[in-house]
């Protein structure tokens, strides 16, 4: 057997995989983009500014070009899983479907043994937050209207905000090291800042499972090690349960208990990130040779590229 990872918060990010059943899973998931508009779940919440599609819109896409093919795999409780693949493999569309933004063509979906498209968008934010790689704010709010807007999905159609939503945006601030920020135009942030300030928000929604994708892009080096840092931290102290799609194998192999290796829409290999992030599966998903293993000092698994494979 390998060395096993050391379990340090500066050593590695994330908590050890829980044994508890799964939060999430996917079974035999089949997407193809077609002619029709975006489509989700089948109840939408009636909120002022929020799109509601027709009945003819909520249809399956036609079955070509599948983006996702048989795609199978759960999230246990507490886990950080991470889907790593080169552009194109499908990482993004399947987030997207996982978060009930788009319908499989075929296959299922289910959160906590319920199917995601049974639930209207309001039951799915309560229950599934969403970082995005990238959050534009149309208007100029302030931090801590951003991040109240977590609450959202708790609210009635009419209803604001009242204290104790206050204090949960507050505490989620705090948790991500924003509250210093609280005053500030969120346009007026560094990437750096902005993503730790939209974790918050997504705090702020008290919802179990988290997905996002690739959270540490466009950062400096820095702020990548301090978004991992962040989410690690977490992940140990709330039992967050994050799925992460990610270009930086480093970043998985830190803060990913387990990761699924996506290629041209199909599963290459899933498991632990000891057992699946391998130098082999690497060659396969990327065409590079790498020098995959254990870090004494990193305290987890290191991927070094060393050239494109013959």
């Amino acid at each position: 057997m390998g060395p096993t990872r050391k379990s340090s918060a500066f050593r590695r990010f994330g908590a050890a995989a829980s044994s508890e059943s799964a939060l999430l899973r996917a079974d035999n998931v089949c997407f193809a983009y077609g002619k029709g508009p975006a489509i989700g779940p089948a109840k939408r919440p009636a909120k002022v500014g929020h799109y509601v599609p027709t009945d003819n819109e909520l249809t399956n896409y036609a079955r070509t070009d599948f983006v996702l093919t048989d795609v199978t795999f759960e999230v246990g409780r507490g886990q950080i899983v991470g889907l790593l693949g080169p552009n194109g493999s499908g990482k993004t569309t399947l987030l997207r479907i996982l978060s009930g933004i788009l319908r499989p063509a075929s296959g299922r979906v289910a959160l906590n043994g319920t199917e995601v498209g049974r639930l209207s968008h309001r039951e799915l934010a309560r229950q599934i937050a969403v970082v995005p790689q990238e959050t534009h704010a149309t208007f100029d709010f302030s931090v801590l209207d951003i991040v109240l807007m977590g609450r959202y999905p708790h609210l009635g159609a009419f209803e604001l905000e009242g204290i104790a939503d206050l204090e949960i945006a507050r505490e989620a601030l705090a948790a991500t090291g924003t509250t210093a920020f609280e005053s500030r135009q969120f346009a007026t942030l560094s990437g750096g800042e902005k993503q730790r300030v939209v974790i918050a928000s997504a705090l702020a929604q008290a919802s179990a499972l988290l997905l996002l994708d690739e959270p540490t892009a466009s950062l400096d080096l820095g702020y990548q090690f301090e978004i991992a840092a962040l989410l690690g931290r977490l992940n140990r102290t709330r039992g967050t349960t994050m799925v992460v799609s990610t270009h930086d194998l480093n970043l998985a192999a830190a803060l990913c208990s387990e990761v699924v290796l996506l290629k041209q829409g199909r599963v290459l290999a899933q498991g632990s990130t000891e057992e699946a992030l391998t130098a082999a599966n690497v060659r396969a998903l990327y065409g590079i040779d790498a020098d995959v293993g254990f870090h004494k000092r990193a305290g987890h698994l290191t991927v070094v590229p060393i050239g494109r494979s013959l």
